[in-house]
């Protein structure tokens, strides 16, 4: 039986009956389809190692920032969870989960645990303080099954893609021996994410960029030779199987430099002499030049912006980064982006697929672009709003003014290796949902429609990510 055969109700589905019963129809033809998930945070190393997972707290709560963060809101102490490597018994940390296991109610995290208890432990009782120590014995034994082995569940939740997050100087060795080895039926790609060799205000930017020109054999140290260091490492990328290259920025600025400006921002970065207002500037720039080598090496261009990250000064410095406090802010596109989209924005052969955690900025901004620009796709709900209600108002923002077809397909953005399956199936519901009612309302044909949710989990994802 496959992870979400079982998945066979009416969750997530609208109440009206009629409605109900299209979304179940449309559901059902996509309900076991192959999973693409073309952006996430796995590790390559999960399924190069294959081995059995610690126990369930380590498995599904400490790594995942989605839980810890709202335990923490409650009073929770993330050391206590395990967080940024900390000393903690799994066991109690695993009670602090079911004692908190109410504060999980109607978010997606809970839905998203409640399917993984149900589809891949059996487990159907409401998780409490009381049953917590049975249900930790009953995950912990389960793991002994070679079936719950990190590449047995990947074939088992039939993923057909799977692309991690990578160092633009990572060897990508593990790449090469799962793509030499096979040991699983569906293909894992890197994914080129340069942002810590971008920022001149990152920490350990000069540094950064120092070993980037070391390890590239660039004769001088100037910006025509950082440039050319970062083609040959997205060349590098490509060679190992790379489709995208990923840029997590606060904000969408892009600004086309003269060679001669750009050389002086690149030197006063490598001194730690810019400020705020030339380091935005170096940043726009070098978003643009992503841009322009994404135009000549076929890389789809990706942008993830709008968060501030490590929000809590005092947890950072306890727990590092993604320890649960990176919030989201308001994001601007139309202005931002113009230099970038009047140099290749009607490259054809150039995707770029723009996401947003600010919701206003789906039907204000990004669909519009999506519906004039050819090379610009609208990037599915991620992070905070990759939730149901959330899709469903990212549908209702898009389709009327771009369609279904200028949109990326799901993104799952998870380090949550278990929660892959869930977060698909809820996405297929949501969009079977959002059909349905369409369907009722006399604006799609019932065989549109199922054209549409095919297209959805498999042609649309292929065709932005160039798959």
């Amino acid at each position: 039986m496959t992870a979400m055969a079982t998945t066979t109700n009416s969750a997530l589905f609208p109440a009206d009956p009629a409605v109900r019963a299209i979304a179940a129809e449309l559901y059902a033809t996509v309900a076991e389809a192959p999973i693409i998930s073309p952006h996430g945070h796995v590790s390559p190393s999960l399924l190069a190692e294959d081995e059995r997972f610690p126990d369930p707290a380590t498995l599904l709560l400490t790594h995942d920032h989605y839980v810890t963060r709202l335990l923490h809101a409650g009073g929770v102490d993330l050391a206590d969870l395990g967080v940024g490597g900390s000393d903690f018994d799994p066991r109690t940390a695993w009670r602090l989960l079911a004692g908190g296991w109410h504060r999980f109610a109607g978010t997606a995290s809970g839905y998203w645990l409640e399917r993984e208890f149900e589809e891949l432990f059996g487990i159907t009782d409401e998780f409490t303080l009381d049953n917590a120590d049975a249900v930790y014995d009953r995950i912990d034994a389960a793991l002994d099954d070679p079936q719950l082995r990190p590449r047995a569940l990947f074939d088992r939740f039939r993923i057909a893609v799977l692309a991690t997050t990578d160092d633009p100087l990572d060897s990508l060795e593990v790449h090469a021996r799962l793509a030499r080895d096979r040991v699983v039926a569906g293909r894992v790609l890197p994914t080129f994410r340069p942002d810590a060799y971008l920022d001149p205000e990152s920490a350990g930017f000069a540094s950064r960029v120092e070993r980037l020109l070391g390890e590239t054999a660039q004769p001088h140290r100037d910006f025509a030779s950082y440039l050319t260091a970062l083609e040959s490492r997205r060349a590098h990328f490509i060679a190992h199987g790379a489709v995208s290259a990923d840029h997590g920025v606060v904000e969408p600025y892009t600004a086309a430099l003269e060679p001669d400006a750009a050389e002086q921002l690149f030197q006063a970065a490598l001194r730690g002499e810019l400020d705020a207002a030339d380091a935005r500037e170096f940043r726009g720039h070098m978003l643009w030049q992503m841009a322009r080598m994404s135009v000549d090496d076929g890389l789809v261009m990706t942008i993830h912006p709008g968060v501030h990250r490590n929000h809590s000064s005092s947890t950072y410095a306890r727990f590092g980064a993604d320890s649960g406090h990176d919030i989201p802010t308001g994001v601007e596109y139309v202005r931002n982006l113009r230099p970038l989209l009047e140099s290749f924005g009607l490259e054809r052969d150039f995707h770029l697929v723009l996401f947003t955690i600010d919701e206003t900025s789906f039907s204000r901004e990004i669909a519009p672009l999506a519906g004039f620009y050819p090379s610009v796709y609208i990037g599915a709900p991620w992070w905070f709003i990759d939730a149901p209600d959330a899709i469903q108002r990212f549908r209702s923002a898009t389709v009327e003014t771009a369609g279904f077809y200028r949109s990326s397909g799901f993104i799952d953005d998870t380090r949550a290796f278990l929660s892959i399956p869930a977060r698909h199936d809820m996405s297929r519901r949501s969009d079977a949902a959002f059909l349905a009612r369409l369907v009722v309302e006399g604006r799609i044909r019932p065989p549109r429609a199922h054209r549409i949710i095919a297209d959805l989990v498999d042609a649309i994802p292929r065709e932005v990510f160039k798959l």
